[in-house]
């Protein structure tokens, strides 16, 4: 069963910094080797934020290049997300999942919403 769990979420201002961490089944890191961040806002289509190989190799998008840092640790089936430099644009909820993402039945977590005011 694919169980997907993000934490670190909350308020923070504009200019600050979260870390949120996702705790992934087994079955996503033995399966799939690229693990990703992905974020949707209010009224947008969800979006991948960052990912990153089980070797340690990663990919950023552009609006969160050189503020944003993807990590993960094997042992522990966990996937992090450093977020400095937070604008309010960052403001969504944010999930992680296998990458590619799973078609539209396929499962997700529950989330964690990350809201910057500014």
């Amino acid at each position: 069963q694919v169980q997907l769990v993000e934490s670190g979420g909350g308020l923070v201002q504009a200019g600050g910094s979260l870390r949120l961490s996702c705790a992934a089944s087994r079955i996503i890191f033995s399966t799939y080797p690229i693990v990703g961040w992905y974020r949707q806002a209010p009224g947008s289509q969800r979006e991948l934020v960052a990912r990153i190989t089980s070797g340690g190799n990663t990919n950023y998008a552009d609006s969160v290049k050189g503020r944003f840092t993807i990590s993960r640790d094997n042992a522990k089936n966990t996937v992090y997300l450093q977020m400095t430099s937070l604008i309010p644009e960052d403001t969504a909820v944010y999930y992680c999942n296998r990458f590619p993402p799973p078609g539209p039945s396929g499962s997700w977590g529950q989330g964690t919403q990350v809201t910057v005011s500014s």
